[in-house]
């Protein structure tokens, strides 16, 4: 039998609060409390860094990015006869909203004639049962109505506020885009002439994802059609899905019932290596991290060993009283576990309290130019918690396994003896 009686225990928390004149079991007992505590704290706070990293990725990759969606093959990359198709991804029954998209890209200038490259998107709000995207309820000024004010533009657009910022444009100012699909040839000299559009900035939007806010551009469907030189084609279909963990499966189910020349990509393929990294990286910091903890065994091995040297005269008299070697081995298993115990919960407080002020505070703040985010998020979850605290105790109880056989081992003679 392993688990200490209530005796044994009671001999364990004797044994931790040392001698009135020393104390010198006390301060080890701290110690070894404290670097078990360390070790638990630091490894939720590194674990919730990494799961804050791809959560926090995740969701602002998907403000402007549908879950999945179905392209088609050719040179065009054109597809016409969307509308059936369309009704087809409708259907699944893990789809909750589908809508036609067009994706093209182009150089935007200012009144200055400052030029920046920029993704055109074509956006269609009316999706049915709900929105493909959040990008609607990231719009910090106007909105997604593409209202102008005259009659002389082209359409309303909506930018990035990056972007906007770095043209110096603000809503009611008109931009220039170059069409690609409107460049003509001059016959005269063959050279290729481009095809100005102008739009009335209507509004702009903060996805907080540095990729977007800084090069995206949002404007009508039908203008965009237009624009593209689409005619009534699209260049795809967006899709939002009940679980965007599934959206690989989901792919590969509609790309079966559509048949050739539909194909599928999905978030996660887009992203991949960016999210593989992640992992990556949070499997090692978890190892790095773990050293700590062996570290903290080690701490609790040197206590109990002292502890055992110190109290050898105790143990003998207490095998004389008649108390077996497996119970004087289960009193220090106890002291081992208590130790661990209370590391653990020390640690497991102080790493839940830090996560939480990291992340509602956003103190730490690193560069969205790089990073995509502007501040370090940090979210625990609960399988992590229970891993590491499983692990922590796990490991204070096996550290105690050498001194609590050594102390089984003494004979009460030579205990008794011992000076």
């Amino acid at each position: 039998m392993l688990i200490p009686t209530s005796l044994e225990r009671a001999i364990a928390i004797r044994y931790m609060r040392g001698r009135k004149q020393t104390r010198f079991a006390t301060l080890n007992t701290i110690i070894a409390v404290g670097g078990v505590a360390i070790g638990v704290m630091a490894l939720i706070v590194v674990l919730g860094v990494m799961n804050g990293l791809r959560d926090d990725l995740r969701d602002r990759i998907l403000v402007a990015n549908p879950h999945l969606r179905i392209l088609t093959f050719g040179s065009s990359l054109k597809m016409e006869s969307w509308r059936e198709a369309l009704d087809t991804v409708r259907q699944h029954p893990e789809v909750i909203a589908a809508a036609p998209e067009v994706l093209t890209k182009s150089i935007v200038t200012n009144s200055a004639e400052y030029p920046a490259a920029v993704d055109v998107v074509g956006f269609d709000s009316d999706t049915g049962r709900m929105a493909v995207t959040t990008l609607a309820d990231k719009v910090s000024e106007g909105g997604l109505s593409f209202k102008t004010s005259s009659d002389t533009v082209d359409g309303g657009i909506v930018l990035g506020y990056r972007l906007a910022n770095r043209l110096s444009v603000y809503p009611g100012d008109v931009v220039r885009l170059i069409s690609p699909a409107s460049i003509q040839v001059n016959r005269a000299t063959g050279q290729r002439i481009p095809q100005f559009w102008f739009f009335e900035v209507t509004g702009t939007f903060d996805t907080g994802m540095y990729q977007y806010d800084d090069g995206f551009a949002v404007m009508d469907m039908a203008t965009a059609q237009r624009f593209a030189g689409l005619g009534d084609a699209v260049t795809g279909i967006q899709i939002r899905l009940r679980d965007p963990w599934k959206a690989p499966e989901v792919g590969d189910s509609l790309q079966a019932r559509l048949g050739y020349p539909y194909r599928s990509l999905d978030w996660q393929s887009q992203n991949q290596s960016l999210f593989s990294a992640l992992q990556l990286e949070k499997l090692a910091m978890g190892l790095i991290i773990c050293f700590i903890m062996v570290v903290a065994a080690f701490n609790i091995v040197g206590t109990l060993t002292m502890v055992v040297a110190d109290k050898t005269k105790e143990i003998g008299i207490l095998q004389a009283m008649g108390m077996p070697p497996g119970a004087i081995g289960r009193v220090f298993l106890a002291q081992g576990a208590i130790i661990g115990a209370a590391g653990t919960m020390l640690g497991l407080v102080l790493g839940l309290g830090v996560s939480y002020l990291l992340d509602r505070s956003g103190l730490i703040r690193i560069d969205p130019a790089v990073y995509f985010i502007d501040h370090l998020p940090v979210h625990v979850e609960v399988p992590d918690v229970v891993a590491v605290v499983l692990f922590s105790f796990l490991v204070a109880v096996v550290a105690t396994l050498h001194p609590s056989r050594a102390a089984s081992r003494l004979t009460p003679v030579e205990a008794i003896r011992h000076e």
